[in-house]
């Protein structure tokens, strides 16, 4: 729940930044996890994966920040902040985290140890994952922005198979490659402990 709420919240901070006022106009620039817990990403479906696997896989998603690009004050560069902020925001997290552990020495069989190791590597798949170019990962954001005009809209209109492509990538497992290498790779430098 932190590391969604923290990712939302940037977003719109971003948002805000840029000239959107829409997700603050909704409530959403806001670090209340309530305001962006999305019934079916935040709590159906992580509690069915819960007990269908047994606890091996955790997935869920918050509600998205509603922005409008048309009020930024420059699109292109808006939309690229904007879809950088939530996973730059994890990273961030992360990185308190997981260098707290180095500082103190504390080790994941200690309490505090273990949860701050396990925000530290949660915050990084959800940022690694993220900036995967697919749609509607904050990547495909970041993609759009930097393409040429004519080739961001042709990219664009590949969105509605977004899902599908994700799905894909998630059951033949190169989301652990795009997603969990660098994640266990910045999490071992991070707090000096191999994962």
């Amino acid at each position: 729940m932190l590391g969604l709420t923290v990712h939302e919240w940037a977003h719109a901070w971003v948002a805000r930044l840029q000239g959107d006022f829409t997700a603050e106009d909704r409530g959403r620039l806001s670090l209340n996890p309530i305001r962006h817990i999305d019934i079916f990403g935040t709590i159906l479906v992580p509690i069915l994966l819960l007990v269908s696997t047994r606890g091996r896989v955790g997935f869920g998603w918050a509600r998205p920040v509603p922005v409008n690009p048309y009020n930024f004050k420059s699109p292109r560069r808006g939309v690229l902040w904007v879809s950088l902020a939530g996973p730059l925001s994890n990273i961030c997290l992360a990185t308190a985290c997981g260098l707290i552990i180095r500082i103190a020495g504390l080790s994941v069989s200690q309490p505090l140890g273990f949860i701050l190791a396990s925000l530290t590597i949660i915050n990084l798949y959800l940022a690694f994952f993220n900036l995967i170019p697919v749609p509607p990962l904050d990547g495909s954001g970041v993609v759009t922005s930097l393409l040429p005009i004519h080739l961001a809209e042709r990219y664009e209109h590949l969105g509605r198979y977004g899902l599908l492509v994700l799905v894909a990538l998630i059951f033949i497992g190169l989301v652990n490659v795009l997603a969990g290498v660098p994640a266990r790779a910045l999490y071992a430098i991070l707090t000096g402990i191999r994962y």
